[in-house]
């Protein structure tokens, strides 16, 4: 069974920094496309905040960021661990949300910021930002 097991939130002041991981088990990253970060504040809906996608051969990835984070947020992967990591810096109260991992099978440069095209999900990790 597949599971994604999200950690690293918590409350942060304003301008501050968090580093997110995501663990996978029951596939290895040699199953998935994709692994993103997805996130969702209350009384709003789920955003895409920053996606790696690999090459068909998978030598290598791209790696995609809503323009909200661009420039403050980096996602990575270690193959060996199974773990994608969602390094956040420079933090804002308005990045306040449950922040979720994602990963699809297969899905298209054109859907990467679609979360219905992913098939796994984690549970959810809280971070909170204050001012």
């Amino acid at each position: 069974q597949v599971q994604l097991i999200e950690s690293g939130g918590g409350l942060v002041q304003a301008g501050g920094s968090l580093r997110l991981s995501c663990a996978a088990s029951g596939r290895t990253f040699n199953n998935y496309y994709a692994m993103g970060w997805f996130r969702q504040a209350p009384g709003k809906e789920r955003e895409f905040v920053a996606s790696i996608l690999w090459n068909g051969w998978r030598t290598t990835y791209t790696a995609y960021y809503a323009d909200s984070v661009k420039g403050r947020f980096t996602i990575s992967i270690d193959n060996a661990k199974n773990t994608v990591y969602l390094q956040m810096n420079s933090l804002k109260v308005e990045d306040t949300a449950v922040y979720y991992c994602a990963a699809a099978t297969s899905i298209s440069k054109t859907n990467i910021q679609k979360g219905s095209d992913y098939d796994y999900w984690g549970q959810g990790t809280q971070v909170t930002v204050s001012s």
